[in-house]
Order: C-alpha cells, then sequence, then structure tokens
C-alpha cells in the first residue's frame, strides 16, 4: 500500500471516529431533551459496513374522524430511528420501538412507529402540509427517509354543482354536469341511474369520465330516468340533488286512409293517425290537422238536392220559433222585476259595466283602513259607505293596507275616515300597544307618559340591551355594540314614502329555547327585532355571534323562533333546504335572513361526542378589604361578546383587573367534566388556603353555561405587605381534552398595575346607520350588479353564478322566490363583511366571472359588458 493509500485510509478512519463521536455527544445532548435517548449504549454492539438504509418508510396518511394513525419506518443497519416532525425532534417516550435479525442476511433490523393524533395537526400552522420523516442512525452516519404527509380527512356536505335536469329529443346529446364537494383527499365519482350504478365499461353509448360529467352520445327512451352524482371518499359518500331526464319523441303523420262514401250532405272524408311514432315523453304532437274533408264530385253526389232544400226551410223555421218564445218570457221577467223595486227606468250607473257597489261598515277593534279619499266623511260609526269597485280586481290594494307607523297626525287622518272620537281612541291604544315592546317610557300626544312592560320572559331578570331608529326606503343597519349581533335592513326593503321605527334587542332573562332533555344549548343570544307589524319587500339580514365549531357531521344546528304563547318552534335546521328564511354559519358568526319579525334564537344539538363548544377563558384579579390578601377569579363563558362582555360588566363592578388575554378553549360533549387549578405559586411569598388549588365543574355546569356562567376563586395571601409581585399559572382542561394556561404576572400594588384592555373597540358606540353610509357597496354598483344578474343572458349570467362566486352554494331554492335574488344575496354579503371595510372580495368575484366568460363565450362588437368600479 503506497503512502498516499495510507494517508487516505487514515483520514477516512479518523473522519469515521470524528462522525461517530459527534454523533455519541449529540445522541447525549438530545438524551437531555427527549428525541435521541438509550441508542448509546447498543451504538458499538452493532458494527457494519454501509450507511443505514430503509426496508420501510413512512407513507402519506390521512387523518379520518378522531382516529390518530400510525407512521413507521425500518432500517438496517440502524443503532438507533427517530422521527422529526415539521423540523422538530419528536420525543423519545412518544416512540414505540422493535429490534430483530433477519435470518437471510443475519443484519439485525430497528422498527420504529409514533401516533400523529389529530389535535397535532391543527395545532400545526406551517406554509406547507404536517410531515414526518425518519432518520436512521450508525457509525458511519445518518440516512433520512422521505417525508410523509399526514392531513385531516373530510368531505364538505354540499356540491359545488348540483346536476341539472333536461328534457332531450331522442338521438340528441345529454350533458349533466357534477362537481363535488371539496374534501381530502379529492373525492371520486360515481353516477346512479334510477339508484343503480352507471358504468361507461358496459354502454359504449356513456361516458363518465369528462371532469366528472355523464355524457350520452346519442339520447334513447331507455336514457330517462332519475340521475345523481354519487362523491366519495375514505370520510364519507355525498349524493347530489337528483336530475331528472326526460327524452322526449315527437310525433309523425301515418299515411291517410282512404277517402269514405258521400254522406247526406255530399261530402266526404279521410282520417290519418299521429302515431308515426305517437308523441311520447311530453313530446310535440303532429302539426296540421288528422281530419280532411272534400265535397263530392263527378257524379259521386247521389242524393237529391229537394231534400237538401226542405232540411235547411225546416231547420230555419224551427230556430226562428225558439227565438221568439225566449225572447217573451225575458220580457216579461223584466218587467216584474222592474215593478218589483218600483223602478221605471233603468238606473244609468248599470252602464258602467264591470263596477258594482262595495258595502263596509267600520269598526272600532279592527286595524284602520286607508280609504278612497273622494268619501264624504260621517261621525257615525255604524254609518254604510259605498264606493265603486272595480271586478275582478274587487278589492283594492289600499283598502286594506294596515296603517304605516308614520302616521304623521292620527287626528286629521281620523276626521277623514269619519270615525267617532271613541273609535279613534282605539286606533290610538292599538298604535301604542306596538310601540309598547320598543320604548318603556313612550310619550303620547298629549305629553304624558305611560309606563309599558314589554311582552315576553327578557323583561324579568337582568336589564335589556336594546337599540332602535328609524328607517326609510333606503335602509341601514341597527348594532348593539360589544355584543356581536347586528341587524341589516337593505335598501329598498321598506317602500318609498313609508318610515318605519325598528328596534333590536337582547333578551336577558332565563332561556327556554333550549331543551336539556334532548341536549340542546343555546349557541349565542336570543334576539328580538320589531316591531311586529313591520311589512318588507326584502328580507332583513340579522348577524349573531355563536360558540359552535361548526361541523355538519357533529352539529344540529336549528333556528328557532318564540310564539305568542312563549313557546319555541322550530323554523328551520341549518343544513335543511328552507325557503322561509336563510341561514349562513361562519366559523363565529351566523348569518340570517328573516322576513318576519319576531324573537329568534340559534340552538344546537351535538350529533357526536366529537362536538365541540368553544369557551371563553378569562382570570381577574382584586385585592380584598384586607391589604394582605389577593383575589383570583377565572371565569369559563361561552366564546361570544355578549357572553364576554357581561363579565366585563360584573368585574367593573367589583373592581377587578383583566390579567391576561383571555384565551379560547374547546370543550367537547363527551359528559367529562372542566378542572380549574392554579399552580407554580411562590412558596415564600403567598400561601392559598389547603384543598383550594383545584376546582372542578360538571359537564352539565360547562355545557349549559349560558344560563349560569361558570367562575371559581382563588384566595392568595401574602406573607409580607412589602411583597408586591404575583406570579402563577391557571390550568383550565377539560378531563381527557383540550387544555388552555393562562399566565398571570400582576403587581398587587395600585400605583404598579397595568392595564390589559376588555376589547380592541371598547369605545364603539355607534348603534345605527342609516342610508348609504351604512352599507360597503354603494347604491349605483348595487343597482348595476341587480340589473346584470336577476336575468339571465346569453352568457350564462345569472345570480345563481354571484352565489357561487361569493361563496353562497346552498339552499339556492331561498332565492328563487325573492323578487330580486341578486338583492338578496348582497344582503347576505354585506351583513357577513361588516367588519371589513374593503370590497376585495365582491370585486374578486365580479372580476372573475368576466374573465372566464370572455374566455368562454365570443362578444360581439354591440355587445358590451357592464363595468363594475369600485
Amino acid at each position: 500500500m503506497s503512502r498516499g493509500e495510507m494517508g487516505s485510509t487514515g483520514k477516512r478512519r479518523r473522519s469515521s471516529l470524528g462522525i461517530f463521536v459527534v454523533l455519541a455527544l449529540c445522541a447525549t445532548c438530545a438524551s437531555s431533551r427527549g428525541p435521541v435517548g438509550d441508542g448509546l449504549a447498543d451504538s458499538l454492539s452493532s458494527v457494519g459496513g454501509t450507511l443505514p438504509y430503509f426496508l420501510q418508510e413512512p407513507e402519506d396518511a390521512y387523518i379520518i374522524k378522531n382516529n390518530p394513525i400510525k407512521l413507521r419506518c425500518r432500517a438496517t443497519p440502524a443503532l438507533q430511528i427517530f422521527y422529526k416532525c415539521n423540523g422538530e425532534w419528536v420525543h423519545q417516550n412518544q416512540h414505540t420501538s422493535q429490534e430483530y435479525m433477519d435470518q437471510n442476511t443475519g443484519l439485525k433490523i430497528r422498527e420504529v412507529m409514533i401516533n400523529v393524533t389529530r389535535q397535532q395537526v391543527e395545532d400545526f400552522h406551517g406554509p406547507e402540509d404536517y410531515w414526518c420523516l425518519c432518520v436512521a442512525w450508525s457509525h458511519l452516519g445518518t440516512s433520512k427517509s422521505r417525508k410523509a404527509t399526514v392531513r385531516i380527512a373530510y368531505l364538505r356536505k354540499n356540491f359545488e354543482q348540483d346536476p341539472q335536469g333536461e328534457e332531450v329529443p331522442i338521438k340528441g346529446m345529454i350533458v349533466l354536469h357534477c362537481r363535488p364537494p371539496e374534501g381530502v383527499p379529492m373525492a371520486e365519482v360515481e353516477w346512479l341511474k334510477n339508484e343503480e350504478l352507471v358504468s361507461s365499461l358496459q354502454d359504449d353509448n356513456i361516458d363518465t369520465r369528462a371532469d366528472h360529467n355523464l355524457i350520452i352520445t346519442e339520447a334513447r327512451l331507455s336514457d330517462s330516468a332519475n340521475y345523481t352524482c354519487l362523491a366519495s371518499n375514505i370520510v364519507a359518500k355525498r349524493r347530489s340533488a337528483t336530475a331528472t331526464v326526460v327524452v322526449f319523441v315527437d310525433g309523425v303523420w301515418e299515411e291517410w286512409n282512404e277517402w269514405t262514401m258521400c254522406n247526406a250532405q255530399c261530402e266526404r272524408q279521410r282520417w290519418r293517425e299521429c302515431n308515426a311514432p305517437p308523441p311520447r315523453h311530453r313530446g310535440k304532437m303532429c302539426e296540421g290537422e288528422g281530419e280532411s274533408t272534400e265535397n263530392c264530385t263527378g257524379g259521386l253526389c247521389t242524393q237529391s238536392m229537394d231534400n237538401s232544400i226542405d232540411v235547411a226551410l225546416y231547420s230555419g223555421l224551427g230556430v226562428g220559433v225558439i227565438a221568439v218564445v225566449v225572447l217573451i218570457v225575458a220580457i216579461a221577467l223584466y218587467r216584474k222585476t222592474q215593478s218589483e223595486y218600483g223602478v221605471d227606468v233603468i238606473d244609468p250607473s248599470a252602464l258602467a259595466g264591470g263596477f258594482q257597489s262595495f258595502n263596509f261598515k267600520t269598526t272600532r277593534q279592527g286595524t284602520p283602513f286607508v280609504l278612497n279619499s273622494s268619501m264624504q266623511p260621517d261621525i257615525t260609526v255604524g254609518q254604510t259607505y259605498s264606493s265603486p269597485i272595480c271586478f275582478p280586481d274587487s278589492i283594492d290594494k289600499e283598502l286594506f293596507d294596515p296603517l304605516p307607523d308614520k302616521v304623521k297626525d292620527q287626528s286629521s287622518f281620523m276626521v277623514s275616515l269619519g270615525v267617532s272620537d271613541r273609535a279613534e281612541y282605539h286606533v290610538k291604544s292599538y298604535q301604542e300597544s306596538l310601540t309598547a315592546g320598543l320604548h318603556p317610557n313612550y310619550s303620547t300626544l298629549d305629553g304624558k307618559k305611560m309606563s309599558m312592560i314589554p311582552n315576553g320572559p327578557h323583561t324579568l331578570g337582568k336589564p335589556q340591551l336594546k337599540t332602535s331608529a328609524v328607517f326609510g326606503h333606503l335602509g341601514g343597519r341597527l348594532v348593539i355594540p360589544n355584543e356581536g349581533v347586528s341587524l341589516l335592513v337593505p335598501h329598498g326593503a321598506i317602500s318609498e314614502d313609508t318610515s318605519w321605527e325598528m328596534y333590536m334587542l337582547i333578551n336577558q332573562g332565563e332561556s327556554r329555547a333550549q331543551s336539556e332533555e334532548r341536549c340542546e344549548i343555546l349557541l349565542g343570544p336570543e334576539i328580538t327585532y320589531g316591531p311586529p307589524g313591520l311589512n318588507l319587500s326584502y328580507p332583513v339580514a340579522m348577524t349573531i355571534a355563536h360558540c359552535a365549531e361548526v361541523s355538519a357531521e357533529n352539529w344540529n344546528i336549528k333556528l328557532k323562533r318564540q310564539t305568542k304563547d312563549d313557546k319555541w318552534e322550530e323554523v328551520m335546521s341549518v343544513d335543511d333546504e328552507s325557503t322561509s328564511c336563510y341561514c349562513l354559519m361562519d366559523s363565529h358568526y351566523c348569518h340570517l335572513l328573516l322576513g318576519q319579525p319576531g324573537c329568534y334564537a340559534l340552538v344546537g344539538e351535538p350529533i357526536t361526542d366529537a362536538a365541540i363548544k368553544r369557551l371563553r377563558i378569562a382570570v381577574f384579579g382584586s385585592m380584598e378589604a384586607s391589604s394582605m390578601n389577593y383575589n383570583l377569579r377565572v371565569h369559563c363563558v361561552d366564546d361570544t361578546p355578549h357572553a364576554f362582555q357581561g363579565v366585563v360588566t360584573a368585574e367593573t363592578r367589583k373592581g377587578g383587573q383583566l390579567l391576561e388575554e383571555p384565551k379560547t378553549l374547546f370543550f367537547k360533549g363527551n359528559c367529562l367534566s372542566l378542572q380549574v387549578s392554579i399552580q407554580d405559586i411562590p412558596q415564600l411569598l403567598w400561601n392559598i388556603k389547603p384543598f383550594t388549588t383545584c376546582q372542578e365543574f360538571s359537564f352539565t355546569q360547562v355545557w349549559y353555561s349560558n344560563q349560569q356562567p361558570v367562575h371559581c376563586a382563588f384566595s392568595l395571601q401574602r406573607h409580607r405587605a412589602a411583597t408586591s409581585q404575583l406570579s402563577c399559572k391557571i390550568s383550565v382542561r377539560q378531563v381527557k381534552g383540550h387544555e388552555q394556561i393562562l399566565q398571570v404576572y400582576t403587581s398587587v400594588a395600585e400605583s404598579e398595575k397595568e392595564t390589559v384592555p376588555f376589547f380592541m373597540q371598547a369605545d364603539c358606540t355607534v348603534t345605527s346607520e342609516t342610508g348609504a353610509k351604512a352599507f360597503k357597496i354603494p347604491l349605483s354598483i348595487r343597482q348595476r350588479i341587480c340589473t346584470t344578474f336577476d336575468t339571465a343572458n346569453a352568457k350564462g349570467k345569472d345570480w345563481q353564478l354571484l352565489a357561487q362566486k361569493l361563496h353562497i352554494q346552498r339552499n339556492l331554492s331561498y332565492f328563487t322566490n325573492q323578487q330580486s335574488p341578486s338583492a338578496v344575496i348582497l344582503s347576505l354579503w354585506e351583513a357577513r363583511h361588516q367588519d371589513s371595510g374593503d370590497l376585495d372580495s365582491l370585486a374578486s368575484a365580479l372580476e372573475e366571472i368576466g374573465k372566464i366568460h370572455c374566455k368562454s363565450l365570443p362578444q360581439s362588437p354591440d355587445e358590451k359588458e357592464p363595468e363594475f368600479s369600485f
């Protein structure tokens, strides 16, 4: 061996020895932190000649529901194998390892497994998916495996596009479009025909491979059926709406049959049937006549002309006699009728034609009506009025419209009706009863104060949180500051030249909307809006903050309304289709489209134990009267602005100080209790009463915490008056569930206290906005959007496309019943984006619609796209 080769060999040995020493040092250092551990003791007993290579590497995996997944690695030769997830070493106590001998090679094989939970993946917020890899160690160095990604599997409930029914002529092409719900992994699509799977392998006329669509090249009668798009992945299966396909056949005439013999009228006929083929499945009938008649010519007519003349003569005489008899009887009856009524001349009003008199009597208790101004007033209550009314529209609209709230002068209005003073008093009482729910101290016309008690359970207990304003045709918004509640009155909802004094309030009494027997809970505050007689052209948009982690698999969320007898009825389930109202659930807010005033509540019924209710955890502190004692109060309330505002109000009265930013705790509906404990108290400076360091609350207390919020207190005593600093930790955790740590570090001396702000917008006092300033979308832009999308055009731009681009993709049947679907969709967008001051999402949606259709369809020079400028 040459000297150079010996030197090279020496360098390699020193390099290997150096690597071994470094690995040993790394293993020793890492064991103190956790990830490397006890592999060093075995390092000298297993010496191979190569770097470790992997017999099995971790594979990509999906977490289904709450089941953890296992990642597995096998390598040889390997002194130790460790996992590294998202750039961080996994602690050694989370590894499960085993070692065995390969009988064929005689080499030691090491296998290591780790579990990855759903919580770990959800808590990771990196720029890429959650990933893990294996690092295998040997005395020669390390080897890394491939990266394995771990993703949470899911499948949304609603299809991005449902198939639509079609009517297609026979031999025409059928194309059914389907875009499955969003999901991980991506959903696979199959088609059902009358609940049977459709296979393109068995029928060359059918193609199901083209981007999830179903294409039938030439329609046959047998293709008439109900088709359903079926999407599935490893989590669930979803069915689209069913599309009905009808293959129709237009009729084609058969040949004419032979002419008949000439009849008595010297005519002959022939017929043909529309059955070659007959029309089927709503196909068109044959055009033209199925019967033909012609006069007989060329000596074919054998009937005598004299007989024909006799028949015509006798027929004419018979008709004349009958007409004379009818005329005589009619004149006699008319004269008899006129004599009974004592009328000798015809009333000219009878010549008006289509007009009749309509009689009614004014009532003392009914709703006042707007009458024809041409009527002469009469001061008697029982007077009968007569006014011409045109049929078939026999009832004039203005006649039965209820009296609006904005009557300027009730006295003059009653005089124009001709109603007595006593009747006027009843109408005033009716108007005051409508106003009673809004104004506890309502000023009457004569200036006297009347004490009104609003109806419903919210009048008991806590004071009401309410706001009100007068709205007209331009609309506006009502807001209860810092409560997470608002009401949007869209433009045009109130008719022109009309105004309503509207109100919104939060019910503070004990809730009866939730059912403890059925495990229903209130997810947000109960909200009432009115007045009761409100008449709107468009629904209002109400926004309510809620505390549910929204998941269709875990929650059944419903909207309830209070009836007149203080009971609660279910209006709709959020996941169902409804034409009476609309509900859009975001992560923290629920946006409702409501057309009927009343008291509403959002309730949730857990379907599985994995249903999560968010709690907001906050800790407050204050000194007792004795300067040696300091109290820590921990509050666990629903994670809504309204619930936390109640805590803030109560603590402000006590002089409490917020010691740490509030945090969110995910509380599962699994019937396990909540534990609150205090930790890391400086023993030399403070002490706490024995057996009070940990307090526990039952599941029921926490789950129904909106009825009685959960709070606990820890009383601390300092050993010396000179102690001014307090540091400790508050742990709030659900048994076998989520945990939050509140770090307390404060000064008990008044002069050194630092205040943590309760709200980012604590100075918000705006309760109402009217007119254009209440809306993000300028009125001119709103009108142009409605004009463009309310009517479908050749380029397919309609309100359904607008809804899709604004991520409103369910319960579209609700918008179909609106006089302007686009206007209602924009109201929902306004409610959803009231906190963001820009129009970026709307502008992006309109721009995307324009790009799609500019690419897909040619545009003629005379046809221009509307330009939307913000």
